[in-house]
């Protein structure tokens, strides 16, 4: 199984977990942190679907090396872009917007290779960056909501 179907799965097993709430860890719950990696994904893969290759540009952004190298996004220090800051949520929508991600998910694997998405901070990715970005991205959202979780289970 791939690998950005496996976070998906872990992410829906949190959903029930979603009112849980530690200020220490995040100044949001875990509905939060799921919410936002759903808003990610589906805004990006509705992004590359859209994308007119040869458009692309490649640039050397430095905040880019850093993330895929590392193959993590350290803590507190991006900013969620207004699209994808999720407002109303709730158990029942987190299911239904977790159902239609998986869906965009598949859709996303079937896309030509030279489709981009053009990320704030890392300038264009290609479907294989972009899918990479997914992966690092959801894993630190994961993280937090672990973290949460666990905080309150001690």
């Amino acid at each position: 199984m791939r690998k950005l179907d496996l976070l998906l799965i872990e992410l829906q097993n949190n959903i029930a977990k979603q009112e849980i709430f530690n200020p220490e860890i995040s100044a949001s719950n875990v509905g939060w942190h799921i919410e936002h990696i759903l808003l990610t994904i589906m805004r990006i893969t509705g992004a590359m679907e859209s994308s007119v290759p040869g458009n692309y540009k490649w640039c050397f952004k430095l905040p880019k090396v850093i993330v895929f190298t590392m193959n993590k996004i350290p803590r507190g220090r991006g900013k969620a872009p207004k699209v994808v800051v999720p407002n109303n949520y709730d158990e029942e929508s987190l299911k239904k917007h977790m159902q239609e991600c998986k869906l965009k998910v598949e859709q996303l694997y079937t896309l030509p290779s030279q489709h981009f998405f053009n990320h704030p901070y890392f300038g264009d990715l290609k479907l294989k960056q972009c899918i990479r970005f997914l992966e690092i991205h959801t894993k630190h959202h994961l993280k937090i909501v672990d973290d949460i979780i666990k905080s309150k289970s001690n």
